[in-house]
């Protein structure tokens, strides 16, 4: 990253700097582990944070009235679109505690860096975008449609009850402009993403005590085979800036004990998608696989095929205002920011699904994300800040 120019936007973050800190190492210190911990401390944090700046906070729940997510939103005083800020207010666990060099909890500051889980994903992303919720409130009446900040209590147990809550309850928003998706990260910005199609196999063969007379068919050596037609199958290359379609085989569940031979396998497939092999595609060659499978292995039941997630593969294209406001505001700011296509799907993908664009991928410098020593390199903060307000202005003049 070169020297960041002179800006209005960075005197801003510069200025907001001890504060977005404060706010980061509070929410760093309260542990919201997804599906582990409580995230009652860290909602009353969050919330009092913005009723104090008259930002009216709102708590998202679930069916079961669970919190998912915490939301604000700057009305502007002209028509256009909703702009959205999402980051998530959850973490990945921590794993073994010992091995850290500092206490995940206890947001330690050494040698220019913030330590903690959450630091870079993405509690350093929440506090930036709640103080850029709170700047441009003083100045609503001169913007064109709404800013919404929304951070989600569920990003990390990978449901996105959070954004569900919002893109799909009964106030979500009309028009959507896009959404910028805080993960940290200053290399790259991410326009894209593979999608993904995720089925659970249950492969059935014949029960029957393993030492019997008569050998049947077991479940398990039906599942192998599948198994190994499935990774055998062709899949195309990479093209149009997307990494290949990819298939693996990420779970086996079946058996208990030596005795008695299993009649059911459960196998968990996951697909990663392209504009080149679609989610229908790769429905269409698992489904094909199994069938195969199924005929060769006459003597049991057919393998039950359970759908669990389908995304699209998205890409921006460089016309896209959200994708160029971003782009414009790093490269004014010092920051040789590349677009890329992710690997992995994120909530891009989910989002691509209802028709809503999205960028992932920019924030704050980082080191050990979901991992040990989790840590955000503090002078990167202020430049984040300053990308992000230009871009926020720039598409809602």
């Amino acid at each position: 990253m070169s020297t960041p120019r002179p800006s209005p936007f960075l005197e801003h973050a510069r200025s907001d700097f001890d504060s977005v800190l404060a706010l980061t190492r509070d929410l760093v210190r309260i542990p919201t582990r997804g599906g582990i911990d409580p995230y009652d401390e860290a909602i009353d944090l969050l919330t009092t944070w913005l009723g104090e700046r008259h930002l009216s906070p709102r708590v998202l729940r679930d069916g079961t009235g669970a919190p998912v997510a915490v939301t604000a939103r700057v009305r502007g005083g002209r028509p256009g679109p909703v702009w959205v800020l999402d980051a998530c207010l959850d973490t990945a666990p921590v794993g073994d505690v010992d091995a850290w060099k500092h206490d995940p909890f206890a947001a330690v500051l050494e040698d220019g860096w913030l330590w903690g889980r959450g630091a870079a994903d993405s509690k350093s992303g929440v506090a930036v975008f709640c103080h850029l919720a709170a700047r441009l409130a003083a100045e609503a009446e001169e913007l064109a449609g709404d800013l919404v900040v929304l951070f989600d209590l569920d990003e990390h147990t990978g449901r996105f009850g959070g954004a569900k809550a919002f893109f799909e309850g009964a106030d979500a928003p009309a028009e959507v402009g896009g959404v910028m998706i805080g993960y940290p990260g200053m290399d790259k910005l991410v326009v894209g993403g593979r999608g993904v199609y995720r089925v659970r196999l249950r492969v059935h063969g014949v029960s029957s005590h393993s030492g019997g007379s008569r050998p049947t068919p077991s479940a398990i050596s039906k599942a192998a085979d599948l198994v190994r037609a499935l990774e055998a199958a062709p899949l195309p290359d990479a093209r149009e800036g997307f990494a290949p379609a990819r298939l693996t085989v990420t779970a086996i569940e079946s058996g208990d004990g030596f005795s008695a031979v299993p009649d059911l396998c459960t196998l968990n497939v996951d697909v990663r998608t392209t504009p080149a092999f679609t989610g229908e595609q790769a429905a269409d060659l698992v489904a094909g696989v199994v069938a195969a499978v199924d005929t060769a292995w006459a003597r049991t039941p057919p393998t039950l095929v359970e759908a669990h997630t389908r995304w699209p593969a998205y890409a921006l294209p460089p016309t896209s205002p959200l994708r160029s406001a971003l782009m414009e505001a790093a490269h004014a700011h010092g920051v040789p920011v590349q677009p890329k296509i992710a690997g992995p799907s994120n909530i891009g993908n989910y989002l691509a699904g209802l028709g809503i664009g999205a960028t992932a991928g920019f924030g704050p410098a980082y080191e050990g994300l979901h991992a040990t020593d989790e840590r955000v390199r503090l002078d990167t903060v202020p430049v984040a800040q300053a990308v992000y307000e230009q871009a926020v202005r720039a598409l809602m003049r």
